[in-house]
């Protein structure tokens, strides 16, 4: 019972935020959905995916990890108070000391050797994305750069809880369950809870009629369909 208490107490606090709900992921629902219940996430579930597909993903999430970590270090320079600042050192110094860590022990164990890392050609999905984000962030100011940021920690925290506690996922002999019980971990999602508050807060200070909305919009909307992309560049490195 506790544990389904936890759950639902996960779930709340995910979808909580109603300007992210209301003014960025309602109107790019489609977007969203194509995102987080895209074809290489049923696969994962399912544990029907290539093993070469999910290799590629790992090796191209490392490079996308170490630009989001630039993307963090810009954010905390974008912060014009300390407690702006705060969250988003918090956020950088995660990623570099635990989750791109965490994604090395990872890769070891589909033997992909931590030499290699380094030296991988970035995928023309994995530029896109995170320059999109770069790009965002240097133009724009704080706010820009954290909804830019957003459909990574929402919609991977989402999918790790969805598929942890879906029937339907196959738990037993699934090589992927590690993967799914790391983003349904109390950490992760906490971390994203996190995320989401700080950019809420932000969101909060602008009038619902404010012309900044439609350009957050189309932020959060290219970064999600960017994510999806993410997930099909996996899929097609089998093809032909």
């Amino acid at each position: 019972m506790t544990n389904q208490h936890n759950n639902e107490a996960k779930l709340m606090q995910l979808s909580a935020f109603d300007a992210i709900k209301t003014k960025l992921v309602k109107p790019n629902q489609t977007a969203w959905n194509d995102y987080t219940q895209h074809e290489f996430v049923a696969k994962l579930a399912n544990g029907s995916l290539d093993s070469q597909s999910f290799r590629h993903y790992l090796q191209q999430d490392y490079l996308f990890l170490k630009q989001y970590a630039r993307a963090y270090a810009l954010a905390v320079y974008k912060s014009d108070s300390i407690a702006d600042m705060l969250p988003n050192l918090a956020c950088l110094t995660g990623l570099i000391e635990n989750e791109i860590q965490l994604h090395i022990n990872y890769c070891r164990d589909w033997d992909i050797r931590v030499q290699q890392l380094d030296e991988l050609e970035e995928g023309v999905a994995t530029v896109a994305y995170t320059r999109f984000v770069l790009d965002t962030g240097q133009a724009g100011d704080l706010t820009d750069l954290l909804v830019a940021l957003a459909p990574c920690a929402l919609g991977y925290a989402q999918i790790g809880f969805s598929l942890n506690q879906d029937v339907n996922t196959l738990k037993k002999g699934n090589p992927y369950l590690d993967w799914i019980e790391t983003y349904a971990s109390e950490e992760f999602i906490q971390s994203a809870i996190a995320q989401m508050a700080h950019l809420e807060r932000l969101l909060a200070q602008l009038p619902d009629d404010s012309p900044r909305w439609a350009k957050l919009s189309r932020i959060f909307s290219t970064a999600t369909r960017m994510e999806a992309a993410f997930w099909q560049q996996g899929l097609d490195v089998n093809e032909g």
